[in-house]
């Protein structure tokens, strides 16, 4: 059974490169009257067809503000990785408090949680299914977990939270790490990859996480108020998915497996010298397998991906090379721009 979809959503983070995806999608399903949340100005086309707030989602008299007149809310807003631990906690953790607080204050109908895979950790077998034990790695994995413990807690006092945990997500306007690799692939240059590349790594692509989030928001509450593992279903090694990027690139260069111990412990260095945009999460699980089971999903809400691996990687790239000059001066810590590649960017001589 279906819920009708008329009503006020309020995102959080909706000027982020999740958010403004999840605008548009919401916009293609006939829902137009969106509020967004973010410390970032929203600068996209849509600007006049949003209620755009800029604000802090640990303020809690403006998160309340938001929440007035909203029926539905989608929570995105996150301190990445690359943030301070300071600001990873008070966002991913209190942050994520003080919304649900306020959805429940003000009547919301439910709240659809944006969590993540890293709460597994560097697991010891795969498929993950949703009931594995959550063993957060760093800053941002741990408070992902903590963020969960508040869903649940919201639960309780009877809101609807439906929790999503997705792989890695790539599409339009996502940067961040990925413009590293698309940026080799774009001058014509291989890519180093830690270990033989051989583990079957899981993404996801942006169109099919909104899918997954638009079952939660809008089939009957008690399906959707669970947590459900968000993966492409088609996917290769590491290797095979990443080289299609650099064929699609046309150089001919090709994906070079190194030997993954010392990359790590060199990686490690760097990162502690802040020479190296990679985090832990990112390189001490690249020569690992990393996938989920998606059959919860499928089973429960119908979830059908439509993207596979290496699609999602080449629809990413043509999307980068297509908008190159909007961004390419540009640098910062989000998933909106791309991160400053440090020491990483004199590497590319020898590929």
């Amino acid at each position: 059974m279906s819920m009708e979809t008329s009503g006020k959503v309020l995102v959080t983070g909706g000027s982020g490169f999740l958010g403004i995806n999840l605008i548009r999608y919401l916009f293609s399903k006939g829902m137009t009257d969106i509020r967004s949340l973010d410390l970032v100005e929203f600068d996209y086309p849509e600007k006049d067809r949003v209620d755009a707030v800029i604000g802090d989602i640990r303020d809690e008299a403006m998160v309340a503000k938001c929440m007035e007149g909203v029926r539905y809310v989608i929570h995105c807003a996150a301190a990445l990785p690359l943030y301070s631990e300071h600001d990873i906690y008070t966002t991913d953790v209190v942050g994520t408090r003080i919304v649900l607080a306020a959805a429940q204050q003000a009547g919301v109908e439910r709240c659809v949680m944006i969590s993540s895979t890293a709460v597994y950790g560097i697991p010891d077998h795969h498929p993950l299914l949703e009931d594995d034990p959550l063993i957060g790695v760093g800053p941002y994995g741990r408070a992902k977990i903590e963020a969960e413990i508040e869903c649940l807690k919201i639960r309780e006092q009877g809101l609807c939270v439906p929790i999503i945990r997705p792989k890695s997500f790539i599409g339009p306007e996502r940067l961040g790490v990925f413009a590293l690799f698309y940026d080799w692939a774009y001058t014509g240059h291989g890519f180093p990859m830690i270990g033989n590349g051989k583990n079957r790594y899981q993404l996801l692509d942006v169109d099919d996480l909104c899918d997954a989030i638009w079952l939660t928001l809008t089939l009957d509450k008690a399906t959707v108020n669970d947590v459900f593992n968000i993966g492409a279903k088609d996917f290769q090694t590491m290797r095979a998915d990443y080289q299609a990027v650099l064929d699609e690139a046309g150089h001919g260069k090709k994906i070079r497996g190194f030997p993954a111990a010392p990359m790590i412990w060199t990686l490690r260095f760097l990162e502690m010298l802040k020479l190296s945009p990679l985090y832990k999460w990112v390189y001490e699980t690249a020569a690992e397998d990393s996938f989920v089971s998606v059959e919860k999903a499928e089973k429960i809400l119908g979830y059908r991906p439509k993207y596979s691996n290496r699609q999602a990687l080449v629809r990413n790239y043509h999307w980068y090379v297509d908008h190159l000059n909007q961004f390419k001066n540009a640098s910062g810590v989000s998933h909106r721009v791309p991160w400053k590649q440090g020491i990483l960017r004199l590497a590319k001589i020898f590929f």
